[in-house]
């Protein structure tokens, strides 16, 4: 706390007047936008490069950002605090927080949660201040701990929910050890896994299995719950599962590559989307039998009984993060549509992988209004690429910021862009 203290009493500025110009001067857009390709109008600054490796962030209303960090072997993750103390558009403090890292980041009530792969936890915050106001503070933990899809993300209602997504344990329910394992069913590992579960958001030392209540099931996995306040009801984007070229019978290639859709769903309480036993096939825009229970691609069983989502994106594109936008900046054709950041595929091979993007999906009463469209491009450097691994950078988290502003971090160095809208104003 001292040293950024220090910080801000050299920089020869009140923090009132630097907070203010922090949060309402936009900087000046870089050369070429910083890599990424926008539609006309709109232009983005490089707010900070190297960061580490950033899952979601979160920015406070005086333009301070937050970026949660994930562990790696031998180097614990955490947040990272980000403050731009001169107003130039680049952040110059960097401050590092907490012992463990996660992946959803929300700031609510006064607290910065962050959701690890085992817990949820929060850090006191004060306005104006950079670092937490105390210390950490446990509010759920218990979360199984699991080899596949063990990260977890989280909102916040409007009468005291709390939610966070776990997934499921595997990619299917079957026996991993067998190439053509029949499903499980009922599938057991939808009992700790493989849902939404809702918890009470003004208390702390909660446990997952004594607390708390299941939401809703038949999810696989996301890594982007997120609460729409337009239609007042929780979302996210389920990564499709895998392995459907395991059945050679069935699925060539070029089907394995583009199914199954990812799913943009509102979540109910008491729903069941249907997985593991069915799967949106994007093609025939309907729910199909998985092999595991059956299935050969075009067998639908019951899968109807299932809710279709409200909206659908190319296979594998494995989305990451998802934001409703509220403010004006962008104008009334993006105010209440969403944005979409997709990390990219790794499961198409051997044909060219694909994503690595974001996008945004116009809305209308909680559904999509129209085909989604492009708005960010240009992370992965080239146009093609066959391994994930050759991505120059990968979009995986999005925030709003104070003055409407849509920041976007990459994963891979770290990098985090400001996009503005500025028609006919100065770009760089």
């Amino acid at each position: 706390m001292k040293r950024c203290a220090a910080i801000l009493i050299l920089g020869g500025m009140s923090v009132p007047a630097m907070l203010g110009a922090q949060a309402g001067q936009a900087p000046a857009c870089a050369a070429g936008n910083g890599g990424l390709q926008l539609p006309a109008g709109f232009c983005a600054a490089v707010v900070a490069d190297e960061t580490g490796p950033a899952r979601h962030l979160v920015v406070a209303g005086n333009g301070d950002i937050y970026v949660a960090l994930r562990n790696a072997p031998n180097a614990p993750g955490g947040i990272l605090a980000l403050r731009d103390t001169n107003a130039d558009g680049r952040v110059d403090v960097r401050e590092k927080f907490g012992d463990s890292g996660g992946t959803g980041l929300v700031l609510h009530n006064g607290h910065l949660y962050l959701s690890r792969d085992d817990a949820v936890v929060r850090f006191p915050m004060k306005e104006g201040q950079l670092l937490p106001a105390g210390p950490m503070e446990m509010v759920v933990s218990g979360f199984p701990r699991q080899q596949v899809h063990p990260t977890k993300s989280l909102a916040f209602d409007t009468r005291d929910g709390l939610y966070v997504n776990v997934g499921l344990r595997a990619n299917s329910c079957s026996d991993p050890d067998q190439a053509k394992a029949p499903g499980l069913n009922p599938c057991t590992y939808l009992e700790t896994g493989g849902g939404v579960w809702r918890f009470d958001a003004n208390r702390t030392g909660q446990v997952f299995g004594k607390d708390g209540r299941r939401f809703s099931t038949g999810l696989r996995q996301s890594n982007s719950l997120t609460w729409n306040a337009t239609a007042g009801a929780l979302y996210l984007i389920q990564h499709g599962r895998n392995g459907l070229n395991r059945w050679t019978e069935y699925y060539s290639t070029e089907l394995n590559a583009e199914n199954p859709a990812e799913e943009l769903q509102r979540i109910d309480e008491g729903a069941n989307y249907g997985f593991p036993y069915c799967y949106l096939d994007p093609q025939q825009n309907v729910r199909v039998l998985a092999p595991e229970y059956g299935g050969d691609g075009k067998k639908t069983g019951d899968c109807a009984k299932y809710p279709l989502p409200a909206a659908a994106f190319p296979a594998h594109w494995a989305p990451n993060d998802l934001l409703f936008y509220t403010a004006s900046q962008f104008g009334d054709r993006y105010r209440g549509g969403a944005f979409i950041a997709f990390h990219g595929s790794g499961s198409r091979s051997p044909l060219q992988q694909a994503g690595y993007k974001v996008v945004f999906q116009p809305m209308r009463d909680g559904r999509a209004a129209g085909r989604y469209e492009t708005f960010a491009d240009g992370f992965a450097g080239k146009p093609f690429v066959m391994t994930r691994e050759e991505a120059a950078a990968r979009p995986m988290g999005l925030a709003q910021g104070p003055d409407g502003s849509l920041f976007i971090v990459d994963s891979v160095k770290g990098r985090i862009w400001r996009v503005m809208y500025r028609p006919g104003g100065r770009t760089s």
